[in-house]
C-alpha cells in the first residue's frame, strides 16, 4: 500500500518556521494502530488523517504517541493541502472530528487560512506546587481548560526565560501546559509543553488559542488580537474571540511531498 504524505509548516509564511504538520489525504479508513504507527514513525508533533465525508472531511490527529482531540497546526496544514494540491474548489473546507465536533477553515483573500474552532472554558485554580515546580517559575494566576493549564506571567521576557523540568511536567495530569504573557510587540506570546503526548515544546498550537484568545480577549478588552508563540521556530497568529467560537489565522508553507510505502 503506498499513500501520499505532504509535510507542512505552520503558522509561518516560509519554510523551517511555525509548527511542522505531516498530512496524509486519504480515499479509505485506515485501522487506528497503523495511523499511530505512521504517526510514531514520522516523528512530528501531529499526523493528520483526512478521508472525504458527505461535503466535507473527516480529520484525526496523532502524536507519535497518542491520538489527540483537537490539533489547530495540522488542521491549517491540511486545509492549505487540499486548496493548494486537490483543486478545492469552495473558500472554505469543512472538517468533522469526532472529539471536537465541525471544524472550518476558509481561505482569506490575503493567502492567509483561518481556524473556526470552539472556545475553551477556564477557571481559576490554586496554586500548584508540583505545576509551579516543573514550570520553574511562579505565575500570577493558574488556570484550567479542558485539556491544558494556563499559567499567566508578567512579561515576554519570562515566557522567554523559562526552562522547565520536563521529567516533572511529564507527571502532570493535563495533556499540556501553557505559559503567557503580554508581548512586546504583539498582544500576547505564549510557549505550550506537552511531554505527556511526546512533544517536550509544541513549536506552535493553535489548539491552546482556544484558550489563550478567551482570556486575554477579556483582559485586554478587545476581540481582534495580534499573537506568537516563542519556541524556537516561532510562529504568528491573528486571533477573533467570538464566545463560544474563536478564529486563528496563520499561513502555512509546504515542505515536501513524499510516497509512505507500507
Amino acid at each position: 500500500m503506498k499513500l501520499t504524505l505532504y509535510q507542512v509548516d505552520a503558522f509561518t509564511a516560509e519554510v523551517f518556521g511555525g509548527n511542522p504538520a505531516a498530512v496524509c489525504i486519504l480515499d479509505h479508513t485506515l485501522e487506528e494502530g497503523l495511523m499511530q504507527r505512521i504517526a510514531q514513525e514520522n516523528n512530528l508533533a501531529e499526523t493528520a488523517f483526512v478521508i472525504p465525508h458527505g461535503d466535507g472531511y473527516h480529520i484525526r490527529w496523532f502524536t507519535p504517541e497518542v491520538e489527540v482531540a483537537l490539533c489547530g497546526h495540522a488542521t491549517l496544514a491540511s486545509a492549505f493541502v487540499l486548496f493548494n494540491y486537490f483543486k478545492y474548489n469552495t473558500n472554505t473546507v469543512r472538517f468533522i472530528s469526532n472529539q471536537s465536533g465541525e471544524l472550518r477553515v476558509t481561505k482569506e483573500q490575503d493567502g492567509w487560512l483561518t481556524l473556526d474552532f470552539p472556545s475553551d472554558h477556564i477557571s481559576q485554580v490554586k496554586e500548584d506546587t508540583a505545576l509551579i515546580e516543573a514550570i520553574g517559575l511562579i505565575p500570577n494566576r493558574i488556570y484550567k481548560g479542558a485539556t491544558d493549564y494556563l499559567l499567566i506571567y508578567n512579561s515576554q521576557l519570562e515566557i522567554e526565560k523559562i526552562s522547565p523540568n520536563f521529567h516533572l511536567l511529564h507527571q502532570l495530569d493535563c495533556r499540556g501546559i501553557i505559559v503567557s504573557a503580554p508581548g512586546d510587540s504583539v498582544d500576547f506570546v505564549s510557549r505550550f509543553f506537552a511531554p505527556q503526548c511526546g512533544i517536550p515544546e509544541d513549536p506552535v498550537t493553535g489548539s491552546a488559542h482556544t484558550t489563550l484568545i478567551p482570556y486575554w480577549a477579556r483582559q485586554l478588552g478587545k476581540a481582534s488580537m495580534t499573537a506568537m508563540q516563542l519556541s524556537k521556530r516561532k510562529g504568528t497568529l491573528k486571533c477573533t474571540y467570538l464566545g463560544e467560537r474563536v478564529k486563528i489565522s496563520g499561513q502555512a508553507a509546504l515542505y515536501l511531498k513524499g510516497e509512505i510505502e507500507i
